[in-house]
């Protein structure tokens, strides 16, 4: 099993290298995808003017630019990311109220009980000590203050990533699975480990309801089936397969895909937990 030094050092090393590069090639229509939970997300945190905020795994700076708007001038925002390529990007926005830092969230030094809200946009699921990082978190918000994130739920509960994936295994490499305490963009599928794992972070008031909204995958089969190729787990298993067993998995893909193709695009159910909290 790895260590949670080994864990935190892989996520660093993918968000500086090719995770961070094919994700910003891939940004708007991540963008696109997700448009629907980003809306829902920000209306829960609710930032209001004046306000200090964080934005966790803040990426390109979507998120943060949303934030800064609500909290005006008087406000401040920071955005923090492992990633210096996401960052960059974040930086180029040039906002007047907003800062971007490159580091990991779970051990950033923040000022003490300076935050009135902690808010992020699927960025903590991939803590490789959720606890200890959410404790960090705690300290960093104002008694007064809240937690507000977005996390995706079990990966049966998402067809927009699982039918894809069940299409193309039987001819790809067998993909490595994370265990259930690993970091992963499921981690937090588990409502009670997400419960379990705030309680233990010193966080009261919890609540964590299911947010489902289609996800928009592109505008027809074969852009999708295209896509799947540049950014993902799929991207990933096709970088280490033959590619005769890329053209088979690529062409199941574009059959399970079709039933789900529509003149607005090809859409697909997406489900995530909409979770809120206070320090405890």
């Amino acid at each position: 099993m790895k260590t949670r030094d080994e864990l935190a050092a892989e996520q660093a090393a993918f968000w500086n290298g090719p995770g961070g590069q094919t994700w910003l090639a891939s940004y708007e229509r991540i963008q696109r995808s997700i448009a629907g939970f980003s809306a829902d997300v920000l209306a829960a945190a609710a930032a209001r003017p004046g306000e200090q905020v964080l934005d966790v795994g803040c990426g390109t700076g979507e998120t943060t630019a949303e934030l800064a708007h609500a909290v005006g001038a008087a406000g401040r925002v920071l955005g923090v990311d492992i990633s210096e390529v996401l960052v960059s990007a974040a930086r180029a926005q040039d906002l007047p109220n907003a800062v971007f830092e490159v580091g990991d969230a779970a051990a950033f030094s923040f000022e003490s009980s300076a935050l009135d809200l902690v808010f992020s946009r699927f960025g903590v699921m991939f803590f490789a000590a959720p606890v200890p990082a959410f404790r960090n978190l705690r300290r960093a918000l104002k008694p007064s203050g809240r937690l507000v994130f977005l996390c995706w739920r079990r990966p049966q509960e998402n067809p927009w990533a699982l039918v894809p994936m069940r299409a193309a295994a039987p001819f790809l490499p067998p993909m490595e699975r994370p265990g259930p305490e690993d970091p992963g963009q499921y981690s937090f599928g588990d409502k009670a480990r997400v419960e379990r794992i705030l309680r233990e972070a010193g966080f009261a008031d919890l609540v964590i309801r299911p947010l489902d909204r289609p996800v928009l995958l592109g505008p027809d089969v074969p852009a999708v089936v295209d896509n799947l190729g540049k950014f993902g787990p799929l991207s990933r298993q096709f970088g280490e397969a033959e590619p005769a067993q890329v053209d088979k998995a690529k062409q199941a893909i574009a059959e399970a895909l079709r039933p789900y193709a529509t003149a607005d695009g090809v859409r697909l159910a997406g489900a995530c937990w909409l979770v809120s909290a206070q320090p405890g």
